[in-house]
Protein backbone atom coordinates (compact mmCIF):
# COMPACT_ATOMS: atom_id res chain seq x y z
CA UNK A 1 0.00 0.00 0.00
CA UNK A 2 1.54 2.94 -1.48
CA UNK A 3 0.01 5.35 1.60
CA UNK A 4 -1.26 3.82 5.17
CA UNK A 5 -5.02 4.65 5.48
CA UNK A 6 -6.96 6.42 8.58
CA UNK A 7 -10.36 5.92 9.47
CA UNK A 8 -12.48 7.50 11.43
CA UNK A 9 -16.02 7.57 12.93
CA UNK A 10 -17.34 10.47 14.55
CA UNK A 11 -20.59 9.80 16.82
CA UNK A 12 -23.26 11.75 15.75
CA UNK A 13 -21.87 13.33 12.84
CA UNK A 14 -24.98 14.34 10.85
CA UNK A 15 -25.16 15.77 7.42
CA UNK A 16 -27.54 18.38 8.44
CA UNK A 17 -26.28 19.34 11.39
CA UNK A 18 -22.76 20.08 10.20
CA UNK A 19 -24.29 21.90 7.02
CA UNK A 20 -26.25 24.08 9.21
CA UNK A 21 -23.70 24.83 12.10
CA UNK A 22 -20.33 24.88 10.10
CA UNK A 23 -21.12 24.03 6.33
CA UNK A 24 -20.08 20.87 4.16
CA UNK A 25 -16.36 22.08 3.44
CA UNK A 26 -13.52 20.97 5.84
CA UNK A 27 -9.49 21.09 4.98
CA UNK A 28 -10.29 21.27 1.04
CA UNK A 29 -13.09 18.06 1.69
CA UNK A 30 -16.49 18.29 1.00
CA UNK A 31 -18.65 16.21 3.11
CA UNK A 32 -21.64 14.31 1.92
CA UNK A 33 -24.65 12.34 3.18
CA UNK A 34 -24.58 9.16 3.49
CA UNK A 35 -27.86 6.81 4.53
CA UNK A 36 -26.66 4.79 7.90
CA UNK A 37 -27.22 1.31 8.83
CA UNK A 38 -30.76 0.05 10.48
CA UNK A 39 -30.84 0.93 13.38
CA UNK A 40 -28.55 3.56 13.70
CA UNK A 41 -26.70 2.63 16.65
CA UNK A 42 -23.29 2.77 17.81
CA UNK A 43 -22.46 -1.27 18.00
CA UNK A 44 -24.67 -2.17 14.96
CA UNK A 45 -23.07 0.69 13.01
CA UNK A 46 -19.39 -0.52 13.68
CA UNK A 47 -20.46 -4.08 13.22
CA UNK A 48 -21.94 -3.56 9.77
CA UNK A 49 -18.27 -1.40 9.21
CA UNK A 50 -15.88 -3.86 9.95
CA UNK A 51 -17.69 -6.66 8.21
CA UNK A 52 -19.39 -4.45 5.18
CA UNK A 53 -22.14 -6.62 6.27
CA UNK A 54 -26.04 -5.96 7.26
CA UNK A 55 -27.44 -7.10 11.02
CA UNK A 56 -28.56 -10.21 10.00
CA UNK A 57 -24.86 -11.59 9.18
CA UNK A 58 -23.06 -9.79 11.89
CA UNK A 59 -25.47 -10.31 14.94
CA UNK A 60 -25.37 -6.80 16.63
CA UNK A 61 -28.71 -6.44 16.67
CA UNK A 62 -28.52 -3.35 19.51
CA UNK A 63 -26.21 -2.02 21.37
CA UNK A 64 -27.28 -4.90 23.91
CA UNK A 65 -28.20 -8.38 23.21
CA UNK A 66 -30.51 -10.83 24.97
CA UNK A 67 -28.55 -13.59 25.81
CA UNK A 68 -31.48 -16.37 25.76
CA UNK A 69 -28.79 -18.45 27.35
CA UNK A 70 -28.87 -16.67 30.53
CA UNK A 71 -32.48 -15.41 30.19
CA UNK A 72 -30.73 -11.94 30.50
CA UNK A 73 -30.40 -8.56 28.67
CA UNK A 74 -26.60 -7.35 28.22
CA UNK A 75 -25.48 -3.91 27.30
CA UNK A 76 -21.99 -3.38 25.96
CA UNK A 77 -20.34 -6.39 25.94
CA UNK A 78 -16.54 -5.92 24.45
CA UNK A 79 -15.98 -9.80 23.27
CA UNK A 80 -15.32 -9.08 19.67
CA UNK A 81 -16.95 -12.78 19.01
CA UNK A 82 -20.14 -10.84 19.14
CA UNK A 83 -19.57 -9.70 16.04
CA UNK A 84 -19.70 -13.03 13.14
CA UNK A 85 -18.61 -12.69 9.87
CA UNK A 86 -14.80 -11.70 8.03
CA UNK A 87 -13.43 -8.33 8.54
CA UNK A 88 -12.81 -5.37 5.89
CA UNK A 89 -8.63 -6.27 6.70
CA UNK A 90 -8.79 -9.71 7.36
CA UNK A 91 -6.84 -10.04 3.30
CA UNK A 92 -4.63 -6.95 4.37
CA UNK A 93 -3.96 -8.46 7.37
CA UNK A 94 -2.73 -11.91 6.08
CA UNK A 95 -0.30 -9.89 4.12
CA UNK A 96 1.44 -8.60 6.90
CA UNK A 97 0.33 -5.33 7.13
CA UNK A 98 -0.58 -3.72 10.72
CA UNK A 99 -4.37 -3.02 11.97
CA UNK A 100 -5.06 -0.45 14.66
CA UNK A 101 -8.10 -0.49 16.46
CA UNK A 102 -9.50 2.01 18.76
CA UNK A 103 -12.01 2.70 20.74
CA UNK A 104 -14.33 0.34 18.50
CA UNK A 105 -17.05 -1.47 20.66
CA UNK A 106 -16.68 -5.60 20.93
CA UNK A 107 -12.71 -5.32 19.99
CA UNK A 108 -11.53 -7.50 22.90
CA UNK A 109 -10.32 -10.82 21.44
CA UNK A 110 -10.55 -8.83 17.70
CA UNK A 111 -7.18 -10.26 15.56
CA UNK A 112 -5.46 -6.86 15.09
CA UNK A 113 -1.90 -5.17 16.01
CA UNK A 114 -2.94 -2.77 18.36
CA UNK A 115 -6.03 -2.11 20.39
CA UNK A 116 -7.42 0.05 23.06
CA UNK A 117 -10.76 -0.17 24.93
CA UNK A 118 -11.62 1.14 28.15
CA UNK A 119 -11.39 -1.62 30.34
CA UNK A 120 -12.20 -0.31 34.07
CA UNK A 121 -11.81 -2.46 37.19
CA UNK A 122 -14.62 -2.65 40.05
CA UNK A 123 -13.50 -2.65 43.17
CA UNK A 124 -15.17 -5.40 45.63
CA UNK A 125 -15.70 -2.82 48.48
CA UNK A 126 -17.52 0.01 45.51
CA UNK A 127 -15.32 2.44 43.25
CA UNK A 128 -13.63 2.06 40.16
CA UNK A 129 -10.38 1.89 39.00
CA UNK A 130 -9.73 3.92 35.23
CA UNK A 131 -8.15 1.44 32.92
CA UNK A 132 -7.78 0.86 29.27
CA UNK A 133 -7.16 -2.47 27.40
CA UNK A 134 -4.24 -2.09 25.39
CA UNK A 135 -2.44 -4.67 22.66
CA UNK A 136 0.27 -4.66 22.93
CA UNK A 137 0.02 -4.47 27.18
CA UNK A 138 2.48 -1.31 27.51
CA UNK A 139 0.94 0.81 24.98
CA UNK A 140 -1.56 2.43 27.56
CA UNK A 141 1.26 3.89 29.68
CA UNK A 142 3.49 4.79 26.68
CA UNK A 143 0.42 6.95 25.41
CA UNK A 144 -0.63 8.05 29.01
CA UNK A 145 3.25 9.68 29.34
CA UNK A 146 3.00 11.10 25.81
CA UNK A 147 -0.29 12.85 26.10
CA UNK A 148 0.72 14.14 29.86
CA UNK A 149 -2.38 12.11 31.78
CA UNK A 150 -4.43 8.74 31.71
CA UNK A 151 -7.96 8.30 30.14
CA UNK A 152 -10.69 9.63 32.70
CA UNK A 153 -13.55 7.11 32.22
CA UNK A 154 -15.70 9.81 33.85
CA UNK A 155 -15.22 12.05 30.17
CA UNK A 156 -15.91 8.79 28.65
CA UNK A 157 -20.00 8.42 29.98
CA UNK A 158 -21.77 9.68 32.63
CA UNK A 159 -22.80 13.39 33.93
CA UNK A 160 -19.04 14.48 33.63
CA UNK A 161 -19.12 12.99 29.82
CA UNK A 162 -17.85 15.91 26.97
CA UNK A 163 -15.31 16.19 24.15
CA UNK A 164 -12.17 15.49 26.82
CA UNK A 165 -12.47 11.82 25.86
CA UNK A 166 -12.57 12.28 22.53
CA UNK A 167 -9.04 14.94 22.36
CA UNK A 168 -7.61 11.87 24.44
CA UNK A 169 -8.42 9.30 22.06
CA UNK A 170 -7.39 12.24 18.99
CA UNK A 171 -4.01 12.91 21.10
CA UNK A 172 -3.16 9.08 21.31
CA UNK A 173 -4.08 8.45 17.47
CA UNK A 174 -1.92 11.20 16.58
CA UNK A 175 0.27 9.45 18.69
CA UNK A 176 0.53 6.10 17.28
CA UNK A 177 0.68 8.14 13.19
CA UNK A 178 3.46 9.64 14.00
CA UNK A 179 5.52 7.18 15.58
CA UNK A 180 8.06 4.88 13.13
CA UNK A 181 8.20 2.13 15.73
CA UNK A 182 3.85 1.79 16.18
CA UNK A 183 2.57 3.46 13.35
CA UNK A 184 -0.06 1.25 11.83
CA UNK A 185 -0.74 0.35 8.00
CA UNK A 186 -4.58 1.01 8.57
CA UNK A 187 -6.42 2.65 11.70
CA UNK A 188 -9.63 2.52 12.95
CA UNK A 189 -10.53 5.56 15.59
CA UNK A 190 -13.83 6.93 17.13
CA UNK A 191 -14.62 10.44 18.45
CA UNK A 192 -17.39 10.68 20.35
CA UNK A 193 -17.39 14.59 21.13
CA UNK A 194 -21.02 15.12 19.77
CA UNK A 195 -22.72 12.23 21.67
CA UNK A 196 -23.12 13.95 24.87
CA UNK A 197 -24.38 17.29 24.48
CA UNK A 198 -26.76 16.74 21.19
CA UNK A 199 -28.31 14.09 23.54
CA UNK A 200 -28.58 16.28 26.45
CA UNK A 201 -29.63 19.54 24.60
CA UNK A 202 -30.53 18.50 21.10
CA UNK A 203 -29.01 19.08 17.92
CA UNK A 204 -29.73 23.21 17.33
CA UNK A 205 -28.58 23.94 21.45
CA UNK A 206 -25.65 26.51 21.79
CA UNK A 207 -23.73 23.02 23.95
CA UNK A 208 -24.24 21.12 20.85
CA UNK A 209 -22.56 23.88 18.46
CA UNK A 210 -19.35 23.94 20.66
CA UNK A 211 -18.85 20.45 20.54
CA UNK A 212 -18.96 20.73 17.43
CA UNK A 213 -16.29 22.71 17.02
CA UNK A 214 -14.45 20.36 19.72
CA UNK A 215 -14.88 17.50 16.99
CA UNK A 216 -13.35 19.51 14.24
CA UNK A 217 -10.70 20.74 15.81
CA UNK A 218 -9.78 16.99 16.80
CA UNK A 219 -10.70 16.02 12.95
CA UNK A 220 -8.14 19.28 12.12
CA UNK A 221 -5.41 17.76 14.50
CA UNK A 222 -5.65 14.10 12.15
CA UNK A 223 -5.63 15.58 9.86
CA UNK A 224 -3.09 17.29 9.47
CA UNK A 225 -1.03 13.91 11.58
CA UNK A 226 -2.28 11.74 8.36
CA UNK A 227 -1.14 14.05 5.97
CA UNK A 228 2.79 14.57 7.59
CA UNK A 229 2.43 11.11 7.73
CA UNK A 230 1.79 9.33 4.29
CA UNK A 231 -2.16 8.42 5.46
CA UNK A 232 -5.33 8.68 3.39
CA UNK A 233 -8.21 9.52 5.65
CA UNK A 234 -11.89 8.29 5.97
CA UNK A 235 -14.16 9.97 8.16
CA UNK A 236 -17.70 9.44 8.62
CA UNK A 237 -20.91 9.79 11.28
CA UNK A 238 -22.02 6.80 12.42
CA UNK A 239 -25.41 8.19 12.60
CA UNK A 240 -27.37 11.62 12.31
CA UNK A 241 -28.59 12.68 15.89
CA UNK A 242 -32.14 13.76 15.50
CA UNK A 243 -34.56 16.23 18.46
CA UNK A 244 -36.52 14.24 20.69
CA UNK A 245 -38.87 15.64 23.88
CA UNK A 246 -40.87 12.83 25.01
CA UNK A 247 -40.25 9.23 25.81
CA UNK A 248 -42.20 5.76 25.74
CA UNK A 249 -42.16 3.59 28.41
CA UNK A 250 -42.81 -0.20 26.62
CA UNK A 251 -41.78 -1.95 29.40
CA UNK A 252 -44.27 0.09 31.76
CA UNK A 253 -47.08 -0.66 29.11
CA UNK A 254 -46.21 -4.55 29.06
CA UNK A 255 -46.03 -4.63 32.90
CA UNK A 256 -49.60 -2.63 33.19
CA UNK A 257 -50.72 -5.64 30.63
CA UNK A 258 -49.39 -8.24 33.13
CA UNK A 259 -46.92 -9.78 30.50
CA UNK A 260 -43.69 -8.14 31.81
CA UNK A 261 -43.28 -9.46 35.76
CA UNK A 262 -40.75 -8.15 38.23
CA UNK A 263 -39.45 -9.58 41.90
CA UNK A 264 -40.23 -7.20 44.49
CA UNK A 265 -37.01 -7.10 46.79
CA UNK A 266 -36.82 -4.63 49.88
CA UNK A 267 -39.36 -2.87 48.25
CA UNK A 268 -38.08 -2.11 45.00
CA UNK A 269 -39.01 -3.80 41.68
CA UNK A 270 -37.07 -5.83 39.70
CA UNK A 271 -37.09 -7.12 36.55
CA UNK A 272 -37.92 -10.97 36.74
CA UNK A 273 -37.36 -12.15 32.75
CA UNK A 274 -37.66 -16.02 33.39
CA UNK A 275 -41.20 -15.16 34.50
CA UNK A 276 -41.93 -12.49 31.67
CA UNK A 277 -43.98 -13.37 28.75
CA UNK A 278 -42.42 -10.35 27.19
CA UNK A 279 -39.93 -7.74 27.87
CA UNK A 280 -38.65 -4.83 25.59
CA UNK A 281 -35.18 -4.21 25.36
CA UNK A 282 -34.63 -0.52 24.73
CA UNK A 283 -32.31 1.28 22.77
CA UNK A 284 -32.94 4.94 21.67
CA UNK A 285 -35.44 4.76 19.40
CA UNK A 286 -35.11 1.27 18.67
CA UNK A 287 -36.76 -1.27 20.91
CA UNK A 288 -36.54 -5.11 20.47
CA UNK A 289 -39.52 -6.83 22.35
CA UNK A 290 -38.49 -10.55 23.08
CA UNK A 291 -41.47 -12.65 23.41
CA UNK A 292 -41.49 -16.25 25.31
CA UNK A 293 -41.70 -18.80 23.46
CA UNK A 294 -45.05 -20.07 22.29
CA UNK A 295 -46.24 -16.84 22.86
CA UNK A 296 -47.75 -15.64 19.60
CA UNK A 297 -46.40 -12.09 18.53
CA UNK A 298 -49.93 -10.50 17.37
CA UNK A 299 -51.11 -11.30 21.17
CA UNK A 300 -48.42 -8.93 22.24
CA UNK A 301 -48.45 -6.44 19.68
CA UNK A 302 -51.58 -5.64 20.66
CA UNK A 303 -50.81 -4.03 23.94
CA UNK A 304 -48.68 -1.43 21.51
CA UNK A 305 -52.01 -0.51 20.15
CA UNK A 306 -52.87 3.02 19.80
CA UNK A 307 -49.57 3.89 22.07
CA UNK A 308 -48.71 7.57 20.70
CA UNK A 309 -45.24 7.69 19.68
CA UNK A 310 -44.56 4.37 18.22
CA UNK A 311 -44.43 4.87 14.50
CA UNK A 312 -43.56 1.00 13.31
CA UNK A 313 -43.82 -2.43 14.69
CA UNK A 314 -41.95 -4.80 12.49
CA UNK A 315 -42.63 -8.75 12.52
CA UNK A 316 -40.64 -11.37 11.65
CA UNK A 317 -40.98 -10.17 7.58
CA UNK A 318 -40.46 -6.81 8.12
CA UNK A 319 -37.52 -7.79 9.78
CA UNK A 320 -36.14 -10.02 7.26
CA UNK A 321 -37.17 -7.60 4.55
CA UNK A 322 -34.87 -4.86 6.32
CA UNK A 323 -32.11 -6.92 6.88
CA UNK A 324 -32.14 -7.32 10.48
CA UNK A 325 -33.72 -10.29 11.21
CA UNK A 326 -31.22 -12.32 13.25
CA UNK A 327 -31.57 -14.89 16.60
CA UNK A 328 -30.42 -11.66 18.78
CA UNK A 329 -32.83 -9.67 17.86
CA UNK A 330 -36.62 -9.34 19.23
CA UNK A 331 -39.21 -11.26 17.61
CA UNK A 332 -40.59 -7.86 17.41
CA UNK A 333 -38.64 -4.77 17.00
CA UNK A 334 -40.20 -1.24 17.45
CA UNK A 335 -39.26 2.34 15.77
CA UNK A 336 -39.71 5.83 17.94
CA UNK A 337 -41.90 8.28 15.95
CA UNK A 338 -39.93 11.43 15.46
CA UNK A 339 -39.65 13.64 18.63
CA UNK A 340 -39.92 10.14 20.82
CA UNK A 341 -37.43 7.56 21.96
CA UNK A 342 -37.88 4.35 24.39
CA UNK A 343 -36.99 4.56 27.95
CA UNK A 344 -36.57 1.18 29.97
CA UNK A 345 -38.06 1.65 33.14
CA UNK A 346 -40.84 -0.63 34.11
CA UNK A 347 -41.95 1.16 37.34
CA UNK A 348 -44.46 3.58 38.15
CA UNK A 349 -43.48 5.25 41.36
CA UNK A 350 -39.99 6.29 42.17
CA UNK A 351 -39.42 4.68 45.47
CA UNK A 352 -40.29 0.99 43.55
CA UNK A 353 -37.05 1.74 40.98
CA UNK A 354 -34.26 -0.99 41.16
CA UNK A 355 -31.25 0.10 43.23
CA UNK A 356 -29.06 0.38 39.77
CA UNK A 357 -31.56 3.09 38.47
CA UNK A 358 -30.03 6.04 40.04
CA UNK A 359 -26.62 4.97 39.11
CA UNK A 360 -24.01 4.72 36.44
CA UNK A 361 -24.62 1.31 35.16
CA UNK A 362 -24.31 0.90 32.01
CA UNK A 363 -23.51 -3.18 31.49
CA UNK A 364 -27.18 -4.41 33.77
CA UNK A 365 -29.70 -2.07 33.35
CA UNK A 366 -32.18 -3.55 30.43
CA UNK A 367 -31.66 -0.81 28.25
CA UNK A 368 -29.75 2.72 27.02
CA UNK A 369 -29.84 4.85 29.70
CA UNK A 370 -29.12 8.02 28.70
CA UNK A 371 -30.09 9.69 31.86
CA UNK A 372 -26.78 9.02 33.43
CA UNK A 373 -25.82 12.17 31.32
CA UNK A 374 -27.49 14.44 34.19
CA UNK A 375 -26.88 14.37 37.83
CA UNK A 376 -29.65 13.40 39.89
CA UNK A 377 -30.87 13.55 43.46
CA UNK A 378 -29.72 12.66 45.54
CA UNK A 379 -26.18 14.03 45.08
CA UNK A 380 -23.43 11.38 43.58
CA UNK A 381 -26.87 9.51 41.79
CA UNK A 382 -28.21 10.49 38.07
CA UNK A 383 -31.25 11.14 36.83
CA UNK A 384 -34.38 9.49 36.54
CA UNK A 385 -36.31 11.83 34.39
CA UNK A 386 -36.52 10.95 30.72
CA UNK A 387 -38.26 14.62 30.44
CA UNK A 388 -34.64 15.95 30.12
CA UNK A 389 -33.34 13.99 27.08
CA UNK A 390 -33.36 16.20 23.82
CA UNK A 391 -31.52 14.32 21.15
CA UNK A 392 -31.67 10.60 19.92
CA UNK A 393 -31.20 8.27 17.35
CA UNK A 394 -31.80 4.62 15.64
CA UNK A 395 -34.43 5.27 12.99
CA UNK A 396 -33.47 6.34 9.40
CA UNK A 397 -35.26 9.18 7.12
CA UNK A 398 -34.20 11.56 4.90
CA UNK A 399 -33.64 14.04 7.85
CA UNK A 400 -31.18 11.11 9.51
CA UNK A 401 -28.21 10.77 6.76
CA UNK A 402 -24.67 10.65 7.96
CA UNK A 403 -22.00 12.99 6.73
CA UNK A 404 -18.68 11.36 5.13
CA UNK A 405 -15.68 12.73 3.57
CA UNK A 406 -12.48 10.73 2.26
CA UNK A 407 -8.93 12.05 0.81
CA UNK A 408 -8.99 9.26 -1.42
CA UNK A 409 -10.84 8.07 -4.29
CA UNK A 410 -13.24 5.81 -3.62
CA UNK A 411 -14.06 2.94 -6.05
CA UNK A 412 -17.98 3.37 -5.41
CA UNK A 413 -19.94 6.20 -4.25
CA UNK A 414 -21.75 5.28 -1.66
CA UNK A 415 -25.01 6.45 -0.54
CA UNK A 416 -24.71 3.94 2.51
CA UNK A 417 -22.37 3.59 5.41
CA UNK A 418 -22.47 -0.40 4.13
CA UNK A 419 -21.68 0.90 0.45
CA UNK A 420 -18.91 2.94 2.02
CA UNK A 421 -17.62 -0.27 3.95
CA UNK A 422 -17.49 -1.64 1.22
CA UNK A 423 -15.34 0.97 -0.80
CA UNK A 424 -13.41 0.67 2.26
CA UNK A 425 -12.54 -3.23 2.07
CA UNK A 426 -11.97 -2.60 -1.89
CA UNK A 427 -9.12 0.11 -1.40
CA UNK A 428 -7.62 -2.25 1.49
CA UNK A 429 -7.79 -5.32 -0.63
CA UNK A 430 -6.00 -3.62 -3.65
CA UNK A 431 -3.55 -2.16 -1.62
CA UNK A 432 0.28 -3.53 -2.23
Amino acid sequence: MARKLLIIQAAGLGYDFLCRHHGATWQGLTFRPVESIFPALTCTVQAGFRTAAPVSNHGMTANGLFHRDLNRPLFWEQASTLVTGPRIWDSLHRRGKSIALLFWQQSLGEDVDILLSPAPIHKHGGGMVDSLYSKPASLYDELCRRIGHPFHLRDYWGPLASPRASDWIARATEALLVDRHLAPDVCFTYLPALDYDLQRHGPDHPRSRKALAALLAQLDRLHRAATENGYDLIVFGDYAIGPVNQAVRPNQILRDAGLFQTRLVAGRHYADFPASLAFALVDHEIAHVHIKPGVDPAAIQTAFAGVEGIDTIMDAAAQEAAGIRHPHGGELVMVAKPGYWFAYPWWNQRNEAPDYAGHVDIHNKPGYDPCELFFGWPPISVSQDPSRIRGSHGRLGPDRLAAWAATCPLPNPPTTLLDLAQSARLILESSS
